[in-house]
């Protein structure tokens, strides 16, 4: 295995795949050795070519900041020594990429599937329990673990999903809870859904029956728990005619083009761009040439790469479109007097990310190369096939739930550091490194970090391809959904009564 990697020939640095000490030398593969003036953990990144205080650092053949300072090579690349090069707003030009691939969808492979009532297709036959307010979360819990027992082996499972809202919310802030939840109720993973409300909150059961739009009584049920004399007792007769629904439903062959899947990252650490987010590009393109659909979101980490996308956009209308969705969460950021380039964690830069558009380069990568058909308010569905750009923000479990809401029947979370958390759909957690993998096996389903020891970007993309066809089939379960962890989260930006 290599000790170093170079991702573009332009670049003034190389990634660490090992850590190093200060003194070591660095054969740089042109006959020449690099002596190094510091101390560099595995991840981070080593200055090949000097850097004067003021200039632009390129990685990925892109700038990912200022040099602080005059900066030698064979120096670390950090926070210490590098800033963001990122400034307020910026005017775009739509200058579209001759590069950027249009598939054409062969329609040839399939999966078994789950083929509902209104045509929609969902890979798990599960109940799901909606409440309409926070005040009952421990209700629907109770109901979801009954119902869980009892029905056993007839459907996939009965799932409740806790939040703490639905009431004392106001004007577009309670309308985005409204419509994050009636599109959740809407997804076809859930063979049936029962919305559970209290009775006395703002997101009534009346107003909430309009968020969903017009549905199957059959699919949907719905109660009030102030006007019950026993809500757990109701609640559970309820999903027993569900469960007596959903087993009208087996598995069928359906085209893969029907899969959505949404794309994500979190604890990111310096290998993200290098082994699992382009991995899960490349698998994003897989489905798209197949006529499936791929979903992006995380806003504020497309700033420093947006252009690249811009530049892929289907028309000048999307072009638009993605203007305004940067500039609007841009907007976000000012209106609540906060640096709106001041993203990567503690985390990210413990793993070797140093500025935001470092993050954002690598970031993207997770959409491949399609083109951008369609970019999708947060909250609501996919409808354009191909690749959608959705509004959420980089937030783990709210980004998570907004792209099971926006329709993912599965979504790809890449990761350098780890995490164990799952969102309602499916959530294959793939390891940016073999340490993490091994480390984890309880949370990684897919280990990247194979790229750089024996495996071609070609191998992995076909094995978590098939991987992604048996999940959608049923065959296999990923961590999330063997351990129990399916849980979602809401955007919330707005006044609390």
């Amino acid at each position: 295995m290599n000790s170093w990697v170079r991702l573009n020939d332009n670049d003034h640095v190389v990634i660490a795949l090992q850590p190093f000490s200060k003194g070591d030398r660095l054969p740089l593969g042109d006959g020449t050795e690099l002596e190094l003036l510091d101390d560099v953990p595995k991840g981070h990144k080593i200055l090949t070519r000097p850097v004067r205080e003021g200039e632009h650092v390129l990685k990925f053949g892109y700038s990912i900041g200022v040099a602080k300072e005059d900066i030698a090579p064979g120096s670390w690349v950090h926070t210490h020594n590098m800033g963001t090069g990122l400034k307020g707003f910026l005017d775009y030009t739509y200058e579209p990429d001759a590069a950027a691939e249009k598939p054409a969808a062969s329609g040839a492979r399939t999966f078994q599937g789950y083929v509902r009532e209104n045509g929609d297709v969902g890979i798990r036959n599960e109940i799901w329990i909606i409440n309409t307010v926070g005040c009952i979360n421990k209700t629907c819990e109770i109901v979801a673990r009954k119902a869980d027992t009892m029905y056993a082996g007839r459907v996939d499972g009965v799932f409740h999903f806790a939040h703490p809202f639905g009431c004392s919310q106001l004007g577009d802030d309670l309308v985005h809870t409204q419509k994050l939840l009636s599109s959740l109720v809407n997804h076809p993973n859930a063979a049936g859904v029962l919305v559970i409300g209290l009775g006395c909150e703002n997101n009534q059961i009346d107003a909430f029956k309009q968020a969903i739009g017009e549905h199957s009584p059959e699919r949907i049920k719905f109660l009030k728990s102030q006007d019950s004399e026993d809500e757990i007792g109701e609640a559970l007769e309820l999903i027993d005619e569900l469960v007596a629904y959903a087993e009208r439903f087996k598995r069928e062959t359906v085209p893969v083009a029907k899969l959505k899947l949404g794309l994500k990252c979190g604890g990111s650490d310096g290998l993200s761009g290098i082994t699992a987010n382009p991995l899960v590009g490349a698998v994003s393109d897989r489905l798209i040439a197949e006529g499936g659909t791929a979903i992006l979101t995380e806003v504020p980490e497309m700033f420093g790469a947006e252009t690249i996308l811009m530049n892929r956009a289907a028309n000048e209308q999307v072009f638009g479109k993605i203007v305004h969705l940067i500039n609007d969460f841009k907007q976000y950021f000012i209106k609540h007097d906060q640096e709106i380039y001041e993203n990567p964690s503690p985390g990210n830069k413990a793993g070797g990310i140093s500025t935001l558009e470092e993050k954002s380069l690598g970031c993207t990568q997770k959409g491949g190369h399609a083109i951008v058909r369609d970019v999708v308010p947060y909250g609501e569905r996919i409808t354009s096939t191909g690749l959608n750009l959705l509004e959420a923000p980089g937030n783990d479990l709210v980004s998570v739930t907004a792209l099971s809401a926006g329709g993912a029947h599965i979504v790809l979370f890449t990761t350098g550091r780890g995490t164990p958390f799952g969102g309602p759909v499916p959530t294959v957690k793939i390891a940016t490194n073999s340490e993490l993998a091994g480390r984890k096996k309880n949370w990684i389903d897919f280990n990247a970090g194979q790229l750089l020891e024996d495996k071609s970007m070609e191998t992995l993309t076909d094995e978590l391809w098939e991987q992604l066809i048996r999940l959608a089939s049923g065959e296999i379960r990923t961590n999330n959904e063997r351990n129990g962890f399916k849980e979602i989260a809401i955007f919330k930006d707005g006044v609390i009564l």
